[in-house]
């Protein structure tokens, strides 16, 4: 197996050293739970009077309990520190690994299917095609997975809304989810088939996102009025866990993966817009300064020229990029392309939610008045969003590339609106959504990031992906259904782990903890590299 981009990098070689640990400690839990389990088994006859007496003792400690006799005991059970559990760890605990073998596996799994990343990605060990696009079968294939998921996962929901406590269902989770899954499929579908004519139509998806990146984040702060440390760090951990580990294994620029310092960016100034004198929120005055603040904001960063490059200059070396086939361009210049394009739409987000429960107020109105009022209404809403979306789609999406662009930011809200409206029209098509399209919506983010290494290839540190991976050569639909398979169930784990470690490493209610996590892994990492890059200069 050769290596095709070269050298070991000292992010590689420390992601290596602390990974192997981790994978021999899961494998000798796994070993400890095997011998556990089978002289369990071997003594369970033999063992039922002391069980017996186990559990009058058990018994007798619960009374204890409740008349507060053990209570100070009970004080000294508090969870080891962390040195405690390294130490633990690193000298191979039996009851250490056995209580978090489930953890270890979560651990060992992540760094192979990373490991399986670098092979796909960085070695010739799978050959690799070329990327072809054919309108008719792009449209099948689409169209067919439409009709598939139709007919196998359609479904009626019955949710009952949090401001009115009836089934509005007016832009409701499923329905969200379903619009990004179906979003996501013709995103990727793009990149696959390299189906440049639809470019404008991605454009205007990547801002759906970022809508709802306001929408989302706003309705949840303005809800819970929960601004707590620990929800802070579970938004930050869902959004960058993942592309951290891809740029510190692939030596990939955090801006490669574009979407992810995007919807951070968008995500801190909706919690920064609302969490700045949230005590105020319930006042619409209040609010309303808030959201003319967010536009003030954007337009002096964004439209006055050179505010971009002296604010973002600082965290060039976070935020910039080196496109190996554009080595002349800036290294922000991808970073203010990209933030450029959706600035001003994530607050738009804000604004719709900011009005959901008042829409949902005319919603539940409309649905209870005279039949033929309610039909007159909707027809109305219906036609003069159709006719929008018709004038949009003639006069902007029509548009090249580079003449679409400048639209964009200031037009994009259009084609949102329009599908809201028409998606929300009437009680029927709100109460039904495709689960399957709403089970690709939620692990979005890791189909984007996976797929520039284990469905598609670059074979470079910080290139675009413009290979196909091929399991299969010359069997181009064969490989498109084998790698696609291997890439969103790989995909759908990496959601799963990255909740999985997200539950073991950020505590909901112990900041403390937190900070003593957030400090360990800091400063574990900081070794592991430094070693690393001492490793990496030997040969040299």
């Amino acid at each position: 197996m050769a290596v095709d981009s070269a050298t070991a990098t000292p992010g590689l070689v420390s992601f290596l050293l602390g990974s192997i640990p981790v994978i021999v400690a899961w494998i000798y839990s796994e070993w400890l739970e095997y011998k556990k389990s089978s002289s369990s088994k071997a003594h369970s006859d033999s063992n039922l009077d002391e069980l017996e007496n186990q559990t009058i003792k058990e018994d007798e400690r619960a009374v204890l309990i409740e008349g507060g006799l053990t209570k100070s005991a009970s004080t000294k059970l508090a969870s080891p520190s962390i040195k405690t559990n390294i130490i633990r760890f690193l000298t191979m605990d039996d009851f250490f690994l056995l209580e978090n073998r489930l953890l270890l596996r979560a651990m060992a799994e992540f760094g192979g299917i990373l490991f399986y990343f670098y092979i796909c990605d960085r070695t010739n060990f799978f050959s690799e095609s070329t990327k072809s696009y054919n309108r008719d079968l792009f449209i099948f294939l689409y169209i067919l997975l439409i009709i598939t998921s139709a007919m196998t996962s359609l479904k009626k929901h019955n949710d009952k809304s949090a401001f009115s406590g009836k089934s509005i269902l007016y832009l409701n989770r499923h329905q969200t989810e379903e619009w990004k899954g179906w979003m996501q499929v013709l995103f990727l579908m793009y990149h696959y088939f390299a189906a440049t004519e639809i470019y404008n139509a991605i454009r205007v998806f990547i801002a759906a996102y970022v809508w709802m990146t306001g929408f989302g984040n706003f309705s949840y702060y303005y809800i819970r009025k929960d601004f707590s440390v620990a929800r802070f760090a579970q938004m930050m951990w869902r959004l960058n866990f993942f592309v951290a580990f891809c740029c510190i294994v692939l030596n990939n620029d955090y801006m490669l993966y574009y979407i992810c310092p995007m919807h951070t960016l968008f995500t801190l100034m909706v919690y920064g817009a609302l969490g700045i004198g949230h005590q105020y929120n319930e006042i619409r005055s209040v609010m309303a300064f808030k959201i003319l603040m967010c536009f003030l904001v954007v337009i002096f960063v964004w439209e006055v020229p050179g505010v971009f490059d002296i604010l973002w200059s600082p965290f060039t070396s976070l935020l910039g990029y080196s496109d190996p086939a554009k080595p002349d361009l800036p290294r922000l210049h991808e970073w203010h392309f990209r933030s450029g394009l959706d600035r001003y739409i994530w607050i738009v987000g804000m604004i719709y939610a900011y009005f959901h429960p008042t829409v949902e107020k005319w919603m539940d109105k409309l649905e209870e008045s005279e039949a033929k009022h309610r039909r007159t209404i909707k027809t109305s809403i219906a036609t003069v969003a159709i006719i929008v979306g018709c004038l949009w789609y003639e006069y902007i999406y029509k548009l090249g590339k580079v003449e679409y662009n400048k639209l964009h930011p200031y037009t994009s809200w259009i084609p949102i609106t329009v599908y809201i409206c028409l998606r929300n029209c009437t009680q029927q098509l709100r109460n039904f959504s495709l689960t399957l399209f709403a089970w690709l919506g939620k692990v979005t983010l890791e189909t984007y990031i996976s797929q520039f290494h284990i469905w598609l290839r670059s074979n470079v540190p910080n290139g675009q992906p413009k290979w196909l991976l091929s399991f299969i050569p010359d069997y181009p639909l064969l490989n498109f259904m084998l790698t696609t398979a291997v890439y969103l169930l790989i995909s759908y784990r990496l959601f799963e782990l990255t909740n999985t470690l997200k539950s073991a490493f950020i505590p909901t209610r112990d900041n403390q903890k937190l900070f003593h996590n957030f400090v360990a892994g800091a400063v574990i990492s900081v070794c592991l590299y430094c070693i690393s890059y001492i490793l990496v200069q030997i040969p040299h």
